[in-house]
C-alpha cells in the first residue's frame, strides 16, 4: 500500500478560494441519491492557482461555472477547476449512495433514516467541496424524498419553506443564517416519534424544542429534552450566552460512531445518550444523558458561532466545551463527585495515552487521520488546561476572558493562541509559561517532599516537575502549574489552604507560624494534571480520610491507601513472602462506611477500589501476574473486614429510592460477595424485585465474577427480557466482555454469532470488543495470547467496515510497554498482522505503525 502521508501544523495556509453561500439541493432516492452544490466562491488574493476541491466516493456527473460546462480533473480524492474568474458561480452535480456507506461518515442510512456525520471530514462523501473549518458559508439545503418512507425532512437552521410534488414525494427548505464550516453541515430523514417543548429565553424569545426518535420510544425522550431546557438556562445564567435559532433539534440513532454531533440546531445523537426509563436505564445513564446533551448545547457557542481555524486546533472547541459541560454537572448535581468522575477518566485513560505511542499535545503538531485525534488528551486534558486556566484567574477574569473571546472571535475559525490572548488580555495576568500547556505532551511528574523546623515553626514544601520524552519530543520545559494544597494540624484544622504557583523546575514554598508538623493534602481537586510523588505514610493518608476539607482529597487518600497495600503485596509475591494488609487500611474504610459526614455518592466512590487499569497507570513496567493475585487479595481482605458494615448498608437501602443510595448499595454488594457466596441471594433477590436499571444490573455485576449458576440463570432472564432492547442488550454483552474467569474469551466469540450482534453497529462492536479489550484487564492480558487474537481478528473484520471504530478499540493493544517482554512480543506479533492487512485504513496505519515504532 502506499504509504499514507501527515499534515503538520507548521504547514498551515489559508485558503486560496472563499465559499461564501452554499445552496444544495438534495434527491434522497436511495443509491441514486443526487447532490446538487451551488457554491458562490471568491478568490482570496492575486494569484492563479486552479481550484482544489475535496471528494471521496463521489460518482460526479457534471461541473458549471457560472452555468457553463466547466473542465475539470478527479485526481488523488481532489477535484481541479482552472479558472480565472475572481468571483463565481460553481454547481456541482453528483450521485451518492448512503446505503452502502457503513464507514458512518458523509451521508448514510441508520436503521432506515438518512443521517450524516461530517466531523471531521465527511463532508467531502456529499459532495466536492472545500471541507475545511476555516471556510464558513451561509447554507441553504433543499431536501425532497418519498414522503410515506421520510415524513420528517431535517437540516440546519430555520425551516423556510415546505410542500408536496408529485409521484408521492414531498420537498422542504432550511436556512441557516449564521457561517458555518461544512463539518456542522446535517441532514436527517426518516419516520420518526417526536416530543416538542418550548424554551422561552432571557429576551422573551420562543425557542421550539424537538426530539426525534424511533417508533415506540416517545416515552424515553423526556429526560433528554428536560436535559436541553436546563442547559439552555445555565448557559444563559453562568455564561451570559443565549441560543440564537427559533428551533433547536435533537434526532437519536442506533448506528452512530461518537456519542453526539453539535451540528447547528441539528445535534445528531448515539440513541445511548438520548433514550431513557427507569426499567431500562441506569442513574449512570440518567447523568450522561444529561452530560451530552448539555455539551452539544454549548458547542452552540464554543464551537459553532466561534469555531477553530484548522483541525490541530480542535481542542480550542472541544477542551473548552468539556470544561463547560463539566461546570454544569458539577452546577446542577454533585461537585466532588462529578470531579472523581473527570479525574478518573485522566488518570486511567489519558495518562496511559500520554506514556504511549499516541502521545500528543492538546494542539497536536502532526496528524495523518484525523479522526485518531478525537482523544481523552484533546477533549479531557483540554478541559484540564482550560480548568488551570479558570484556577489561575479566578471566575470574574476567567468570564471576561470569555467575553471578549466572543466579542472579538463571534462568525470566526480561529486558534488556541487567540482563546490564550483573549484571557490574558481580559485578566491582565501573563499567560506566557502556561502556553507550554497546549505544545508538550506528556504527563508531568511532580516530586514533593517536605521538612518542618521545630525552632521556627516554619513548613517547607519543595517540589521538583520534570516531563518524561515523549515520540517526536525531548528536553520539555518546566510548566505552570498551579499546585492546590491544604495544611492540617494533629487536631484537623486547617491551617493552610491556597493554590501555589509551581513555574520552577525546583521550587521551595516555605509558611512559617505553623505550630506542630501538619499533614500535607497535595494537588488537591486534581489541581492540574500532572503524576505526584510523595511518600504519604498510612497514617497521614488515613488523617486525610478524616480531616480533608476537600471530599475529593478524602477520595484521594484513600485510593493512595488502596494502592500502597496493593504494590507492597507485589512485592511480597515477588519476594516470596507472604502477602498482608495493614489493620488500619480495613479500619480506614470501615470508618467510611459508618461516617455519618460522608454522602452516599461520595462513599460510592471511595469504596470503588482502584481497577487494575488504574493500578497499571501508576507504575513504570508490571508484574501482571503479580498484580492480578494481589489486587484480588486486598480486595478480599477489605471486603471480609468490613463483612458486617457492608451487610449492614446494603440491608439499610435496600428501600432507599435515591440514586446515590443506589450507587452505595451495589457497590458494597458487589463486596459483599467477595466475603461468601452464600450471600449471592441478595443478588437474587434484587434482581427479582427490581423496578430499575441500575438495581438489575447492580445484581449481575455483583454476580459477575464466577460461573455460578445463580449467574447463568439471571443473564439467561435478563436476555429474555431485553433482547428487543438495544441499549438494553449493550449492558448485557458488556457484562459478557467483563466476566473476568477463565472461559470469557470462548464465550465471546459464540456471542459474534448472537442475532442481536453486529460488527455493522458501533455501539454493539464497542459494548462487547471494546469493553473486554479496555476492561478485562487480566483475560485480554491472557499469556496464551487469546485475549490479543480475539481483539486482533475484530479490527481486521472492522478495517472494511468501519474503520473508525476498528482505530479507537486498538488502543489497549498499541500499549504495550508497560508489560513483560513476553506479552511484549505477543502484542507486537498482533499488530504485525494488522499491518499486514491489505487496504489498511488510515486510521489504523497511523496507530499501528507508531506503535511498532
Amino acid at each position: 500500500m502506499t504509504q499514507p502521508q501527515a499534515k503538520y501544523l507548521k504547514d498551515y495556509q489559508a485558503p486560496l478560494f472563499q465559499i461564501t453561500h452554499l445552496d444544495l439541493d438534495i434527491s434522497l432516492a436511495g443509491e441514486n441519491s443526487v447532490i446538487q452544490a451551488t457554491s458562490s466562491i471568491e478568490r482570496v488574493g492575486e494569484h492563479q492557482q486552479p481550484l482544489k476541491l475535496d471528494g471521496e466516493d463521489i460518482n460526479l456527473k457534471s461541473v458549471k461555472i457560472n452555468g457553463v460546462e466547466s473542465a475539470y480533473t478527479e485526481k488523488n480524492g481532489q477535484l481541479i477547476i482552472d479558472t480565472e474568474e475572481q468571483t463565481f458561480e460553481l454547481e456541482i452535480v453528483s450521485v451518492v449512495d448512503p446505503e452502502s456507506n457503513t464507514s458512518l461518515e458523509g451521508l448514510y442510512m441508520s436503521d432506515g433514516a438518512y443521517c450524516t456525520q461530517c466531523e471531521a471530514e465527511g463532508f467531502r462523501r456529499i459532495t466536492y467541496f472545500l471541507d475545511r473549518p476555516d471556510v464558513l458559508a451561509i447554507y441553504t439545503v433543499r431536501i425532497e424524498a418519498n414522503k410515506t418512507a421520510f415524513p420528517f425532512l431535517l437540516s440546519n437552521g430555520n425551516l423556510v419553506e415546505s410542500g408536496d410534488l408529485e409521484g408521492g414525494l414531498h420537498y422542504v427548505k432550511w436556512h441557516d443564517p449564521f457561517p458555518k464550516p461544512a463539518y456542522l453541515f446535517a441532514l436527517v430523514a426518516g419516520d420518526f416519534d417526536l416530543l416538542e417543548d418550548e424554551y422561552i429565553t432571557r429576551s422573551d424569545r420562543a425557542v421550539k424544542l424537538q426530539v426525534f426518535v424511533d417508533k415506540g420510544n416517545l416515552h424515553k425522550a423526556h429526560h433528554a429534552i428536560a436535559s436541553l431546557k436546563k442547559s439552555m438556562q445555565w448557559d444563559e445564567t453562568r455564561f451570559n450566552l443565549e441560543y440564537d435559532l427559533d428551533i433547536y433539534m435533537i434526532v437519536a440513532v442506533d448506528f452512530f460512531n461518537m456519542g453526539a454531533m453539535e451540528n447547528k440546531g441539528l445535534n445528531v445523537f448515539n440513541t445511548k445518550y438520548v433514550l431513557a426509563d427507569k426499567a431500562s436505564a441506569t442513574d449512570d445513564d440518567y447523568h450522561g444523558i444529561e452530560s451530552v446533551v448539555g455539551h452539544e448545547y454549548f458547542h452552540n457557542w464554543t464551537g459553532n458561532r466561534v469555531t477553530c481555524r484548522d483541525w490541530f486546533q480542535l481542542s480550542l472547541k472541544e477542551g473548552l466545551t468539556v470544561f463547560r459541560d463539566q461546570e454544569f454537572s458539577s452546577d446542577v448535581g454533585s461537585r466532588a463527585v462529578n470531579r472523581i468522575h473527570a479525574i478518573k477518566v485522566m488518570k486511567n485513560q489519558q495518562f496511559a495515552e500520554d506514556s504511549g505511542p499516541m502521545a500528543h499535545p492538546i494542539r497536536p503538531e502532526s496528524v495523518i487521520e484525523m479522526n485518531n485525534f478525537y482523544t481523552v488528551t484533546v477533549y479531557n486534558k483540554g478541559a484540564e488546561v482550560i480548568r488551570m486556566m479558570h484556577t489561575l484567574l479566578g471566575e470574574d477574569k476567567f468570564q471576561a476572558g470569555m467575553a471578549l473571546y466572543f466579542n472579538r472571535h463571534d462568525g470566526q475559525a480561529v486558534t488556541c493562541d487567540d482563546f490564550v490572548a483573549a484571557m490574558e488580555d481580559a485578566s491582565q495576568v501573563d499567560l506566557g509559561q502556561f502556553r507550554l500547556w497546549y505544545s508538550q505532551a506528556g504527563t508531568p511528574q511532580v516530586t514533593a517532599t517536605e521538612s518542618y523546623d521545630d525552632s521556627t515553626n516554619s513548613y517547607c514544601l519543595t517540589l521538583s516537575q520534570e516531563t518524561p520524552d515523549t515520540p517526536g519530543q525531548t528536553d520539555k520545559l518546566p510548566q505552570h502549574i498551579p499546585f492546590d494544597i491544604e495544611l492540617i494540624d494533629s487536631e484537623g484544622n486547617s491551617l493552610v489552604n491556597q493554590v501555589l504557583d509551581f513555574k520552577q523546575q525546583t521550587q521551595n514554598f516555605v509558611f512559617e507560624n505553623i505550630k506542630s508538623r501538619p499533614v500535607a493534602s497535595l494537588l488537591q481537586d486534581f489541581s492540574a494534571p500532572v503524576k505526584l510523588e510523595f511518600d504519604y505514610s498510612i497514617e497521614q493518608l488515613l488523617h486525610l480520610m478524616r480531616f480533608a476539607n476537600s471530599e475529593v482529597a478524602k477520595w484521594e487518600a484513600s485510593v493512595s491507601l488502596f494502592s500502597q497495600s496493593i504494590w507492597q503485596c507485589v512485592d511480597n509475591l515477588q519476594n516470596g513472602k507472604a502477602m498482608h494488609i495493614d489493620s488500619r487500611l480495613v479500619d480506614g474504610f470501615k470508618g467510611v462506611l459508618l461516617s455519618e459526614s460522608l454522602n452516599e455518592a461520595l462513599m460510592a466512590e471511595i469504596l470503588t477500589l482502584t481497577s487494575a487499569s488504574s493500578l497499571i497507570e501508576q507504575t513504570e513496567s508490571v508484574d501482571l501476574d503479580s498484580l492480578a493475585i494481589a489486587r484480588q487479595f486486598a480486595v478480599n481482605e477489605i471486603a471480609q473486614g468490613c463483612e458486617d458494615e457492608l451487610l449492614a448498608k446494603v440491608r439499610q437501602l435496600q428501600s432507599t429510592d435515591s440514586a446515590d443510595a443506589r450507587a452505595l448499595k451495589n457497590t458494597c454488594l458487589s463486596l459483599l460477595l467477595k466475603v461468601d457466596d452464600s450471600y449471592r441471594y441478595i443478588a437474587e433477590q434484587q434482581f427479582g424485585t427490581a423496578d430499575n436499571m441500575t438495581d438489575t444490573l447492580g445484581a449481575l455485576t455483583a454476580l459477575n465474577s464466577d460461573c455460578s449458576s445463580e449467574r447463568t440463570a439471571l443473564m439467561t432472564a435478563y436476555e429474555s427480557r431485553w433482547v428487543e432492547t438495544p441499549l438494553a442488550m449493550d449492558k448485557w454483552f458488556s457484562l459478557h466482555a467483563t466476566f473476568a474467569n477463565e472461559g470469557c474469551i470462548e464465550q465471546l466469540e459464540k456471542l459474534l454469532q448472537h442475532e442481536g450482534f453486529s460488527m455493522s453497529n458501533p455501539n454493539r462492536v464497542r459494548s462487547l470488543i471494546g469493553v473486554f479489550a479496555a476492561a478485562n484487564t487480566f483475560e485480554f492480558h491472557r499469556k496464551d495470547a487469546k485475549g490479543y487474537d480475539f481483539l486482533t481478528k475484530a479490527i481486521i473484520k472492522l478495517n472494511k467496515v468501519n474503520p473508525q471504530v476498528a482505530a479507537r478499540i486498538i488502543t489497549p493493544l498499541i500499549q504495550f510497554k508497560k508489560f513483560d517482554l513476553e506479552r511484549q512480543a505477543l502484542m507486537r506479533k498482533s499488530l504485525e498482522s494488522i499491518l499486514a492487512i491489505d487496504e489498511l485504513s488510515k486510521d489504523l496505519y497511523e496507530k499501528v505503525t507508531k506503535a511498532l515504532s
